[in-house]
C-alpha cells in the first residue's frame, strides 16, 4: 500500500536520489518544478521500494498520478497506483506522460490503457549549440535582436546570480513584471508568477542556477534552470522587460552559453496552449517536440 503525504522541501534529498537515475527529458521530473507549482496542484508523494509515486486531485472525480520512476517493475507500480485510486473511489489516470513512457507501459501491459496526447503540454527541446550559435536564415531575426540590444546597451553584462541580495533584485523585477503584464496574463501565467517566486525564495535549497542580464548595473532579464538529465538542461523560467529591445533574445542565448553549453539538449518546457508563447518557442525551431498526454484505462 502506498502512503502519500503532501510534498515538502524535506523530500528533496530522497527524491533527487531516485530522479538522478531518470533518463526521461520531461521537465515534470524535477523536484524544483513539482515543489514550486505545489500551490496549484497540491501534489502528494509516496516512496516505496526506491520508486517515486506522485498524485494530485485534478477534479472531484479524477485522481491524477505521474508515471512512476524507480526500481519497481512497471506492472507492480501500476497495480499499486490503481489500488490507491480505488480506495479513494476515484478514476485512475496518469497525466504528463511522454510517448516513451506510454510505449514502455503498453509493451509491458498491452491492451489495458490508451494514450491521449495533449498538445498544450508538449515540451520544447533544443540543441544547446543551436541556441548558442543561432546560425542560418531561420534564426537571423534572433541575431538581429541581440545585435540591436548590444548596440543600444553597450555597457550590458551577463552575471550568474548566487547571493540572496542579487536574488532579491530578481524578486523585485518579477513583481514589477507581473504588475506591468497582469492584465494581459492568462490564469496559467498568473500561477507561474507564484511558482517562480517560490523558486527564487528557495533557490539555495532547490539548488537552482540563476543568470541575469544587467544594463547600467540594473537587472533587465533573468533565467532560472538546472540539470534535468545527464544530457539535458531545463530552463524553468525566463523573464525580461518587454520594452527593452532584444532583452528576451539575449538572456535566452547568454544563459545557455554560460550555464548549459556542456549539455546536448535544452528543455524550455511547454507553452500551456498560450498562442504567443507557442509562437515564441516555435521560432527557435525545437529539435524535439516532446509529446505528452494522459494515460487512462480502456
Amino acid at each position: 500500500m502506498l502512503n502519500f503525504h503532501p510534498l515538502q522541501l524535506t523530500d528533496k534529498q530522497k527524491l533527487d536520489i531516485i530522479l538522478s537515475e531518470n533518463n526521461f527529458r520531461s521537465s515534470d521530473l524535477s523536484f524544483a518544478n513539482l515543489y514550486s507549482w505545489s500551490q496549484r496542484f497540491n501534489p502528494e508523494l509516496a516512496i516505496f521500494e526506491h520508486t517515486f509515486f506522485m498524485r494530485s486531485n485534478c477534479s472531484e472525480n479524477d485522481s491524477c498520478y505521474m508515471f512512476p520512476i524507480g526500481k519497481l517493475p512497471i506492472n507492480k507500480s501500476l497495480n499499486l497506483m490503481i489500488e490507491n485510486a480505488k480506495l479513494r473511489n476515484l478514476k485512475f489516470q496518469i497525466i504528463g506522460a511522454t510517448r516513451e513512457m506510454w510505449n514502455i507501459l503498453n509493451e509491458k501491459i498491452p491492451n489495458r490503457f490508451h494514450f491521449l496526447p495533449d498538445r498544450n503540454s508538449f515540451e520544447y527541446i533544443y540543441l544547446s549549440q543551436n541556441l548558442i550559435n543561432l546560425q542560418g536564415k531561420k534564426l537571423q531575426s534572433k541575431r538581429n535582436h541581440i545585435n540591436r540590444f548590444k548596440i543600444e546597451n553597450p555597457d550590458w553584462k551577463y552575471s550568474k546570480i548566487t547571493t540572496k541580495i542579487a536574488v532579491a533584485k530578481c524578486l523585485e523585477m518579477l513583481l514589477k513584471w507581473e504588475l506591468s503584464e497582469h492584465d494581459r496574463l492568462e490564469k496559467s501565467q498568473q500561477s507561474e508568477f507564484l511558482a517562480v517566486k517560490k523558486m527564487l525564495e528557495n533557490f539555495e535549497i532547490l539548488n537552482l542556477i540563476i543568470g541575469g542580464i544587467y544594463v547600467n548595473n540594473n537587472l533587465v532579464a533573468f533565467s532560472i534552470g538546472e540539470k534535468l538529465t545527464n544530457d539535458t538542461f531545463v530552463v524553468h523560467c525566463e523573464k525580461a522587460y518587454s520594452d527593452i529591445n532584444g532583452a528576451y533574445s539575449i538572456i535566452n542565448q547568454q544563459f545557455i552559453i554560460n550555464e548549459a553549453k556542456n549539455f546536448t539538449f535544452v528543455n524550455r518546457e511547454e507553452d500551456l496552449g498560450i498562442e504567443n508563447l507557442r509562437k515564441a518557442k516555435m521560432s527557435y525551431y525545437p529539435e524535439i517536440l516532446l509529446e505528452k498526454g494522459v494515460i487512462s484505462e480502456i
